[in-house]
């Protein structure tokens, strides 16, 4: 157990709350600044929550918060680059929501100020504490389908105007792309959830009409892996259903289909999937986007100087891959990875 972290929270959203409440959950912790663009907001916070934080409507003042160890960035995507650099170079440690940044220069800008600062970092990939995850990593590290031959991930999620993001998120300059704004969440799974990374990509787009959003809002990738094995991602915000966020991983001893898993080295006899009851993405349950788990995580880490799993320097390769899909539907080309500048 170490020494308390001071943390402070910049951005007055809904996930900012989302943040808020998990820091007050961790006895380790004490939210000690709140900052957002607008005073009024960031006072609005702290009064909903009940929490005694010093207020600010400018970024370097809240920086400069006595005692301050720690930040959380929740604001829209485009302010998260310049927040992060400034952040690292002021000693902070940083749980910086995705996307990190919406172009690879800002990305790479702020992954080197990190790595010269030595600050701990926790990229906003909270699915990665969700308990589907964790059993479906458990299953692929006992080798329970074999080799990958075959992964996808989808994120459909319909956003609307009920959003409280959705003005700013729907923009070329703050949402960036379908895959940057949400799609991400698929990304991160793809690469967490096979071990793998991606070699290269091949998208393609369509926007129904009209549409409000400056993207493409529907998206789909065909990708290649190191390892050989091949894939498919696809992002939709306009499609009418609910939240789904699926998951199949194939392979030569067996498959998993989100929750569902088939396997003749480990189930041998099963004639159909068996099922194991867990809570998905998808699920609607207050667990399905584990804030506590991550910002745990992110405390941990700043108290034993270790490195996160999903630290920004780990996002700099999910982000990449959203950037190659995106290259890639406005070149009408495949586009291989690393992403070249």
């Amino acid at each position: 157990m170490g020494e308390t972290v001071k943390v402070g929270i910049y951005g007055a959203g809904w996930v900012s709350g989302e943040h808020l409440k998990a820091y007050l959950g961790n006895p380790q912790c004490e939210v000690v600044a709140i900052g957002s663009r607008k005073l009024a907001s960031a006072e609005k916070l702290a009064r909903e929550h009940g929490v005694d934080a010093a207020c600010y409507d400018d970024y370097g003042r809240f920086l400069a918060h006595p005692g301050l160890t720690a930040v959380s960035l929740t604001g829209p995507n485009h302010v998260h680059a310049e927040q992060t650099i400034a952040a690292a170079q002021a000693g902070k440690h940083l749980i910086i929501e995705k996307p990190v940044a919406i172009d690879r220069d800002s990305l790479h800008a702020m992954a080197a100020a990190v790595e010269r600062a030595g600050v701990r970092t926790v990229v906003g990939f909270v699915l990665r504490w969700n308990p589907l995850f964790d059993c479906i990593r458990a299953q692929m590290a006992g080798q329970v389908i074999g080799k990958l031959v075959y992964a996808e991930v989808d994120y459909w999620h319909e956003i609307g105007p009920w959003w409280t993001g959705y003005e700013w998120a729907r923009t070329l300059d703050s949402g960036g792309s379908a895959f940057l704004t949400g799609g991400c969440h698929a990304v991160d799974a793809l690469r967490y959830l096979t071990g793998d990374e991606v070699a290269e990509v091949c998208g393609y787009a369509a926007t129904a009409a009209p549409t409000s959003f400056e993207y493409p809002p529907t998206v789909v990738a065909a990708l290649k892996f190191t390892s050989g094995a091949v894939g498919k991602l696809s992002v939709s915000f306009e499609a009418w259903l609910p939240y789904q966020f699926n998951v199949d991983l194939l392979g030569t001893e067996g498959s998993i289909r989100d929750n569902r898993i088939y396997s003749r080295t480990h189930l041998p006899g099963a004639t159909d999937f068996a099922v194991v009851p867990t809570v998905l993405p998808n699920s609607g349950e207050v667990s399905h986007h584990p804030f506590q788990g991550e910002i745990d995580h992110f405390v941990t880490c700043i108290q034993s100087g270790a490195e996160s799993h999903v630290n920004l320097a780990d996002a700099v390769k999910t982000h990449e891959i959203c950037l190659a899909i995106d290259r890639s539907v406005s070149e009408g080309r495949p586009v291989k990875l690393p992403l070249s500048p």
